[in-house]
């Protein structure tokens, strides 16, 4: 019995997979309990529409995300703060503080796509990564000073 999978099986397949599978698993759980189609030649065609619709808003997401890594990639920041005699930040520098300073500077990014891979809890230069598609991926200098 061939069916059309609606989520992520495992050790079955993933989402809108055909698979083949008993008759008796696919007519008295997958059906039913909502996680499976039965693959009808309509069902089939559906399915590749489907797919071929979200490859395009897939390759339309990508071109953004693109198209802003190379508006990214000349900027740098400088980010003002708290900082003890020693050179000693006063807590530390996350994503939330560079997101707000590339809002500034008229980027909107998500503050969950931005990855700081050290701790900055030091006056210097460190480096933070925009991941902005699961493909695009750019690369952020920024440098932590003293406010005064």
């Amino acid at each position: 019995m061939e069916i059309i999978l609606k989520e992520d099986i495992a050790s079955l397949g993933f989402k809108n997979d055909i698979v083949s599978v008993k008759p008796g698993y696919g007519r008295n759980y997958l059906i039913p309990s909502g996680k499976a189609i039965l693959a009808t030649p309509s069902a089939k065609k559906m399915l590749a529409e489907e797919l071929r619709q979200r490859a395009h808003k897939l390759e339309k997401i990508k071109n953004e995300a693109l198209e802003l890594a190379k508006k990214l990639e000349g900027v740098t920041l400088t980010i003002a703060t708290k900082v003890s005699s020693t050179g000693t930040i006063f807590g530390s520098v996350n994503n939330i503080q560079i997101a707000e300073k590339l809002a500034e500077k008229g980027f909107e990014v998500d503050r969950k796509a931005i990855v700081v891979k050290d701790t900055v809890k030091e006056v210097g230069n460190y480096v933070a990564t925009v991941r902005l598609h699961k493909e695009v991926s750019v690369e952020i200098p920024f440098e932590v000073v003293s406010e005064e």
